[in-house]
């Protein structure tokens, strides 16, 4: 069994972010969302893995390699352009051959991993498996709609009434029954080759397609408040411990973990919180679910309940909060005279402004 992993999509909802860096590198915990996806792969026994990429090709192939560092066997595939999911399958077609496989989006997020997924589809072997989970708000996933014996019937992609409230879930499980079903579809409106067509045109033939529900822990982390809760999740399983230096004038409270290299001088962490090698945090206060990449200054400031990427510093501000804040950036008190906003922002930025 081989894995398509699908690291080429834009991120346009996480911009600016995603100007200079592959959405599927943000990291959560001090550690890329794409990381985990591939772990949980490689925990259910797969080594073999495909990796659609885009214009972030270099970028996701510096970070991952040859995927041997995780145990996994990584080849690269380029799509030319975002053209949609089934078509990422249709240009795999060579590296997949015969063989059954799990697509895998690499920017979602799965607590517990694919394991007893993958297990139950090998050992029955439907054409299609796809996983559920109950959203609020539909309208913007593909949508499944089960018969009464739990079967599905219909699936459509982003529908602006939905037949139901389950959302497809950025896993699934084929075999090569689904080649024939991405070469008979044609594009939707949105000019993509839908894996909800796919999947549909599978169930329209007959084939046996069957879905799982989970009630789990499931995040699609392509905006930056769903980023903000993954990580929240995740910090809350951290394990605590100290490689760094912290001095007597600081204290540290609950789940932290300050990597080799960093320092805490005069300080206050309250965990969950992840602090990384050679950062410097000095006279501030680090809340709750914070994680802090590695070569950043904290100096005299408060910062709770966010990301911060490396090589960035937050000085002498007040309090920062629910923030995601990227690579060498500088966040510094503004002028008090004259009483104006100075700012320098790049294309689809959104600031919030007290006035």
């Amino acid at each position: 069994m081989k894995a398509l992993v699908l690291a080429g999509g834009a991120g346009t909802r996480l911009r600016p972010i995603t100007h200079t860096s592959a959405k599927q590198l943000v990291p959560v915990a001090n550690k890329p969302v794409l990381f985990y996806g591939l772990e949980s792969i490689a925990a259910a026994g797969i080594t073999d893995v495909g990796m659609i990429v885009g214009d972030s090709a270099d970028e996701i192939r510096e970070a991952v390699g040859d995927g041997s560092a995780l145990g996994l066997d990584v080849t690269y595939i380029r799509q030319e352009a975002p053209l949609g999911l089934a078509h990422a399958v249709l240009i795999a077609r060579d590296y997949l051959g015969d063989a059954d496989f799990v697509m895998y989006l690499g920017d979602n997020f799965i607590v517990g991993g694919i394991t007893a997924l993958v297990d139950n589809f090998r050992a029955e072997r439907p054409d299609a498996q796809i996983l559920l989970t109950k959203v609020s708000d539909p309208r913007a996933f593909g949508v499944a709609e089960l018969g009464p014996d739990g079967r599905v019937r219909t699936l459509e992609e982003k529908p602006d009434v939905p037949r139901s409230d389950l959302a497809l879930v950025g896993v699934y499980l084929f075999t090569p029954a689904v080649h024939d079903a991405v070469r008979a579809i044609r594009p939707s409106r949105r000019g993509e080759l839908e894996i909800t067509h796919a999947i549909q045109w599978l169930v329209d033939e007959g084939r046996d397609v069957r879905s799982t529900t989970i009630s789990g822990y499931w995040k699609d982390t392509g905006n930056v408040t769903d980023m903000l809760e993954v990580n929240r999740s995740v910090l809350e399983t951290v394990e605590p411990g100290c490689e760094g230096e912290v001095d007597a004038d600081s204290e540290i409270i609950g789940r932290v973990r300050i990597d080799a290299g960093a320092k805490v001088a005069s300080s206050r962490i309250v965990g969950p919180a992840v602090i990384g090698p050679g950062t410097l945090i000095e006279g501030s206060y680090v809340g709750p679910f914070t994680s802090v990449a590695g070569g950043c200054v904290i100096r005299d400031s408060e910062i709770e309940y966010s990301i911060v990427l490396r090589d960035s510093s937050v000085c002498g501000v007040g309090r920062v909060e629910a923030s995601l804040i990227g690579r060498n950036v500088e966040v510094t008190p503004a002028p008090r005279h004259p009483s104006a906003h100075r700012l320098v922002l790049g294309d689809h930025s959104k600031v919030q402004i007290s006035s």
